[in-house]
């Protein structure tokens, strides 16, 4: 058992899908912070430890593929989840950065699976 809650950076370009998941996972015991953009989510990511990335696939400034690998730069252990609108061929090329799932919005239930399913291989 896990002595504190693991922490996920959330990066997602839309309010309403950072609140949710935010609320959400926050119930489901994990400590979320999140970002609207490639760059906020990088910067975050320099900054501060997080035990897992949650990536939407496509943000103003860039694309997850493109945040993933940026972030694998500086962080190849620390393992990444997207979780986007895209159809499963786009998702599977994005993963190619390094990337340990991913789950397909609005798609909830299958969401803390696949992340517990990354932190426990981590």
């Amino acid at each position: 058992m896990r002595e504190s809650k693991p922490r996920i950076l959330f990066v997602d370009n839309h309010e309403d899908t950072r609140l949710v998941i935010i609320t959400w996972l926050g119930v489901l015991g994990y400590e979320v912070r999140a970002a609207e953009s490639g760059a906020e989510g990088l910067r975050m990511a320099r900054q501060e430890k997080f035990d897992l990335y949650l990536l939407d696939s496509r943000f103003a400034d860039g694309t997850g593929r493109e945040l993933c690998e940026k972030l694998r730069e500086f962080d190849p252990e620390t393992p990444i989840i997207f979780y986007s609108g895209e159809t499963p061929q786009r998702l599977k090329d994005s993963m190619e950065c390094d990337a340990q799932g991913y789950v397909i919005k609005p798609e909830f239930d299958a969401l803390p699976k696949v992340i517990e399913g990354a932190l426990n291989a981590a």
